[in-house]
């Protein structure tokens, strides 16, 4: 009882550090990892344990499947070079530079371990980064830059880190790398096969209820059908989400869709609460367990930290650097050449390394006898709060400082989309465009289409006039719950109607 007691308390100061967050220009996450510390702190704290076999599956599958369901695919492609140099070059690095460090630091730990650990902290966390980076106009190259990694350097470094635990397990021979590969590729092909079957399925369904559960139950799903056939479990769910963003939008209904957004956002919000919680109650047990030690401990947890920084901005600026040297060489011999990076842009990606939720959730799912397990859950929650308070307390006024050219490719996009919209609408009004209602509805695609200021003007006057008649309605609604005259059922339909009328003004 008393542990229930303690999450819901928790989930209620996550809520109030949530609200504070932008107050103050911080990332709740930070918040988050700093009540982690304090958790850790108190006295008489119950050290509560998570099967290590659950938690990747209950904290990586939803985050995963929420961030690659929102992925652009055209995007990550026109920006191939870089995601893959941060998905693959840099975790790479990452690992092996921690590992190096952390064997330096501690001979006796295992070369599995301690490249299980450089595994672990090696995938940055992007929402920390975009907690902050929505506050700000950054240029839409660099989100997408930013998104696609903390998308896909999961699955480089979970495989890594899969391989270093069967390792430390004595479960590696010389079939090992090849079945990682078949995993990944099987992976990515069974998630493309499910994910159209689960559209077979969830488009049939109409209660809302039911077809969000659905879709929880489909991810874990996902995970653990993977997981037993003994592919990657992370590709499957990103190439399941990615199949589903394509997909379904014909299929699902906008009362769905929205219902499972809110959902789907609050869930990933206390799955982040639940993380840092667990891993502060565990570093209870550490902290009780060091007999002495709390210096050597902090010292190896420093240097881990630093490593990971140190390594990123490395390799993001020296790629950066031959970017812009080969350019160069194109054109001084009259070819064609892509934009270069800036050196700006590249202390942007480099300052945006946080760690989050992936790293937590991996240090969790270490097996209990797992060699220096104390040790590498300590490092990763020192590499998580440092990052999360060092990076991402510093990175918005760090923006303000640098001079970023801005794009407005996103806006172009939007604008031409909602002209084509109203266009499909006016071609799909036909003959009825000559009746009374058929031109009083026409009226409003024919001014969205047109680009002068003054049906601009004209559009906006409109929304607000609506709004204002929707409070009004409103108002008189509740009156007439308050009057007696409704009963509640009544009231609930009618603010429905009123609720998506609304929504559908704020879009436009």
């Amino acid at each position: 009882m008393i542990v229930f007691e303690l999450v819901l308390g928790l989930l209620l100061a996550g809520v109030c550090l949530a609200l504070l967050a932008p107050r103050i220009g911080v990332p709740w996450p930070a918040l988050l990892a700093l009540a982690g510390v304090v958790l850790a702190l108190i006295p008489g704290v119950p050290e509560v344990t998570l099967d290590p076999r659950l938690a990747l599956g209950l904290f990586v599958a939803p985050v995963l499947l929420d961030a690659a369901y929102d992925a652009s695919p055209r995007d990550l492609r026109q920006n191939w070079a870089a995601v893959t140099g941060l998905v693959l070059v840099a975790v790479g690095l990452t690992v092996a530079g921690v590992a190096a460090t952390a064997h330096w630091l501690n001979p006796a730990m295992p070369w599995a371990a301690a490249i299980a650990l450089g595994a672990i902290v090696a995938p940055p966390d992007a929402a920390a980064a975009t907690s902050v980076l929505r506050q700000v106009r950054l240029p839409h190259r660099m989100l997408v830059i930013l998104e696609g990694e903390s998308l896909l350097n999961d699955a480089s470094a979970l495989l890594i880190y899969r391989l270093a635990v069967g390792a430390a397990a004595g479960g590696v021979t010389l079939y090992t790398g090849p079945m990682i590969a078949l995993s990944a590729a099987g992976g990515v092909l069974l998630g493309m096969v499910l994910a159209r079957g689960f559209l077979a399925i969830s488009s049939r369904i109409e209660e809302g209820p039911a077809a969000v559960l659905l879709q929880f139950l489909g991810t874990f799903g996902v995970w653990l059908l993977a997981d037993r056939l003994a592919l990657s479990p992370v590709l499957t769910v990103v190439a399941f989400a990615v199949t589903l963003a394509r997909v379904a939008p014909g299929r699902m209904s906008a009362r769905h869709r929205r219902a499972s957004y809110a959902v789907w956002e609050v869930v990933v919000f206390v799955l982040n609460v639940l993380a840092f919680i667990l891993v502060g109650l565990q570093l209870r047990g550490i902290l009780t367990r060091l007999h002495g030690l709390p210096g050597r401990y902090a010292t190896f947890g420093l240097a881990v930290l630093a490593a990971c920084i140190l390594i990123r901005f490395a390799w993001v600026m020296t790629h950066n650097t031959a970017l812009r040297w080969t350019r160069r060489r194109a054109l001084a011999r009259g070819a064609e050449a892509l934009t270069p990076p800036t050196i700006q842009g590249g202390l942007v990606i480099s300052w945006c390394g946080m760690r989050g939720i992936v790293t937590l959730a991996a240090a969790l799912a270490l097996p209990e006898q797992f060699p220096e397990r104390d040790l590498i859950v300590f490092t990763a929650f020192c590499v998580v709060l440092g990052t999360l308070v060092l990076q991402g307390i510093t990175l918005r006024p760090f923006l303000a400082r640098l001079t970023l050219q801005q794009d407005d490719s996103v806006a172009d996009e939007v604008g031409m989309a909602r002209a084509e919209a109203a266009r499909a609408a006016l071609e799909a009004l036909g003959d009825d465009r000559a009746s009374d209602i058929g031109r009083f509805v026409a009226k409003e695609y024919e001014a969205r289409l047109r680009s002068d200021a003054q049906a601009e003007t004209k559009l906006a006057a409109v929304a607000a006039l609506r709004r204002r008649a929707l409070g009004a309605e409103r108002q008189r609604l509740a009156a007439l719950l308050r009057e007696g005259r409704i009963g509640d059922d009544a009231f609930h339909l009618v603010e429905e109607e009123l609720d998506w009328a609304e929504a559908n003004e704020r879009e436009h």
